[in-house]
C-alpha cells in the first residue's frame, strides 16, 4: 500500500506539466440539464460527438428526456467565425429555409424500466432544407419558454484541398516514448490561398475532442500552392492510453468487465476496480477511441428499447489527490467534465467513485485530472502516455479571403499513430 500510495504522489508530481487547457474558443457548448441523456449528434460516421461534415451531408441529433412528458423542444443554428465568435453572416446567407422550428419527431419508450422521450431531429428537413455555406455552426435546442437547453458545435467543409496528415514520434528524446507529433500539408490546386501565414488557419485535434485543439499553426513553408507544417513541439500531443470499456448490451448479465449485478428501482451495473496505468508497461487493448454505441441485445430498436443503467465505477487510488478532480472522460457527453464526472473519495476503501447514469450500450470511457483553480486537465496522470497508442488526429483548414465576411473551411484530412514514424 505505501508503494502504492508513494507511486500516485510521484505521478502527480512529475505529469503536472502535462495538464493542457480545458477550452478552446469564444463559444462554449451548454450542458444539458440532468433529465435530457444521451445527446448523440452523428454525421457522416455511425459514431456520435462532434460532426464533421463535407457541405451538403445530412445530420441527426438525438437525445433522451428521461422525464418522458413529451415536452416540446425547439432548434436554432448560428454560423461562427473560425475562433467561434459569431460570425455577421444574416441567417438567410448560411441557411436555406427555416430555424426556430418544433422537432416534432419523437418516440416514448418501450419495455424499459426508465420511461423516456426519443426525440430525433435531421437535417435537411422540409422546414430547414440545408447549409448553404460552409463553417462552424453551434445547434442549440430551447424548451417552449424559449430557454436554451443545450447545444452542440458542428463543422461544415467544403472540399477546396486536400490535408495529407502524418503522425510523428517527437524528436525530443525526453518525449520519444510518450508524445506523438502530427505534421500535415495543405494543398490546393484549384485555389489560391492569398496570405497564407494571415488568412489560412487550422484546427489539429485528437479523437474527435476538440475542446483540447491546437488552433495556433501557421505554414512554416510553401511549395507552390502547397502549405507545409512540420513542427515538433507546438503540434504534439500526449500519446496517453488505450481507452477502457464496459458493454452492458445485456443488462442482466455480468460481463468481462462488469463484476456484478442489482436490481432496485433500475438496474445497477458494478465495474471491476479499475487501477492507476501511468506507472505500468504500455498493452495494447482495441478500443474505438473514446466513442460509444447505443444497443440492446434483446431489442429491435435500440433507441427506444435500450434501458438506462446506473453505473458504478471504481478508481484503486489509496490516498486522495488534494485539491485536484478526477473525472470520467469520454465522448459519452462530448468530453465535457461537471459535477456529474466527478469521482468522490471513499477514504475507508481508497478508491475514488462515481455513479453514473447510462444508457445500454458499448462505451469507451478514462479518468483525467482537473485542477479548477487553472481549469486545465492532466489526461496522463492516470493513463499514462505512450507512443505505441493508436490515435485518430484529424485536421481542418480554414480560409477567410481577402474581403470576405466569413472563415471557409476549405478542407478536413485524418491520420492515426497506427502508421507512425521517426
Amino acid at each position: 500500500m505505501k508503494t502504492a500510495q508513494f507511486s500516485l504522489k510521484f505521478l502527480l508530481f512529475f505529469f503536472i506539466n502535462t495538464a493542457i487547457s480545458f477550452s478552446q474558443g469564444k463559444i462554449f457548448e451548454t450542458a444539458p440539464p440532468d433529465h435530457i441523456k444521451t445527446i448523440q449528434f452523428i454525421g457522416d460516421t455511425e459514431f456520435s460527438g462532434t460532426p464533421i461534415v463535407k457541405l451538403g451531408t445530412p445530420i441527426t441529433l438525438t437525445f433522451d428526456d428521461i422525464n418522458g412528458d413529451e415536452v416540446d423542444y425547439y432548434y436554432k443554428i448560428k454560423h461562427h467565425n473560425f475562433d467561434w465568435t459569431p460570425s455577421i453572416l444574416s441567417k438567410n446567407e448560411y441557411l436555406n429555409g427555416f430555424d426556430d422550428i418544433r422537432i416534432i419527431n419523437y418516440e416514448n419508450s418501450f419495455n424499459a424500466l426508465q420511461l423516456y422521450s426519443h426525440y430525433i431531429l435531421s437535417i435537411p428537413n422540409e422546414d430547414t432544407r440545408g447549409i448553404k455555406v460552409s463553417g462552424n455552426y453551434l445547434l442549440e435546442i430551447f424548451n417552449d419558454d424559449d430557454e436554451l437547453v443545450f447545444s452542440r458545435k458542428f463543422i461544415v467543409y467544403e472540399n477546396l484541398a486536400t490535408i495529407r496528415v502524418y503522425t510523428k514520434r517527437s524528436r525530443n528524446l525526453k518525449y520519444i516514448d510518450s508524445k506523438q507529433v502530427v505534421q500535415f500539408e495543405i494543398k490546393s490546386p484549384n485555389k489560391i490561398l492569398r496570405n497564407p501565414e494571415r488568412n489560412v488557419k487550422t484546427l489539429v485535434f485528437q479523437n474527435n475532442d476538440i475542446n483540447q485543439a491546437i488552433t495556433n499553426l501557421k505554414p512554416q513553408f510553401t511549395i507552390a500552392n502547397d502549405l507545409i507544417y512540420k513542427y515538433d513541439q507546438e503540434a504534439s500531443f500526449w500519446g496517453s492510453n488505450e481507452f477502457l470499456f464496459f458493454d452492458n448490451k445485456e443488462v442482466r448479465a455480468s460481463t468481462v468487465n462488469i463484476s456484478h449485478i442489482e436490481l432496485k428501482d433500475l438496474y445497477h451495473n458494478y465495474l471491476y476496480t479499475d487501477i492507476v496505468r501511468a506507472n505500468r508497461k504500455y498493452s495494447f487493448a482495441p478500443d474505438i477511441n473514446g466513442y460509444y454505441k447505443i444497443r440492446n441485445l434483446r431489442a429491435e430498436e435500440s433507441d427506444i428499447e435500450a434501458d438506462y443503467v446506473w453505473m458504478h465505477f471504481t478508481l484503486q487510488c489509496y490516498e486522495s489527490i488534494g485539491d485536484k478532480e478526477i473525472h470520467l472522460y469520454g465522448a459519452f457527453n462530448n468530453f465535457a467534465i461537471n459535477n456529474t464526472t466527478r469521482l468522490s473519495y471513499n477514504k475507508e476503501k481508497g478508491t475514488y467513485e462515481l455513479k453514473y447514469l447510462f444508457k445500454q450500450g458499448f462505451y469507451n470511457y478514462k479518468y483525467i485530472v482537473y485542477d479548477p483553480t487553472t481549469k486545465t486537465i492532466a489526461p496522463s496522470i492516470i493513463s499514462g502516455d505512450f507512443d505505441e497508442t493508436e490515435n485518430e488526429y484529424t485536421v481542418i483548414a480554414y480560409y477567410r479571403a481577402p474581403g470576405a465576411r466569413y472563415d471557409q473551411v476549405i478542407g478536413k484530412g485524418v491520420g492515426s499513430s497506427t502508421n507512425i514514424t521517426n
